[in-house]
């Protein structure tokens, strides 16, 4: 099983930064890509971005050029880095990892992101 705990979210105004943490634990020899998605209120969660094990990079068009998902080296730790914010990326932010060999999804609990205009 791996265990994903997000941090990093909080309250920003229009055109400011955040970085958003995913601390991987357990067994995460298993984890293959990672990614971060997100939720609005009233719509369905979204994928934001994704970074394989290689290193690999995808984005959503709508955050490309302001948001950069990064791994750390031991791969236990994924991030996103989140500049000029705008309130259209207000939502909860959630991680998820899949697992190398069953496919399955871990999933951590979200944390909220807030941009005010």
């Amino acid at each position: 099983q791996v265990q994903l705990v997000e941090s990093g979210g909080g309250l920003v105004q229009a055109g400011g930064s955040l970085r958003l943490s995913c601390a991987a634990s357990g067994s995460i020899y298993r984890i293959n890509d990672m990614g971060w998605y997100r939720q609005a209120p009233g719509n369905s969660r979204e994928l934001v971005s994704s970074i394989s094990s290689g290193g690999s990079t995808s984005y959503a068009d709508s955050v490309k050029g302001r948001f950069t998902i990064s791994r750390d080296g031991a791969q236990n730790t994924m991030y996103l880095q989140m500049n000029n914010l705008n309130p259209e990326d207000t939502a909860v932010y959630y991680c998820r990892a899949r697992d190398r060999w069953s496919g399955s999804l871990y999933w951590g609990q979200g944390t909220q992101v807030t941009v005010s205009s």
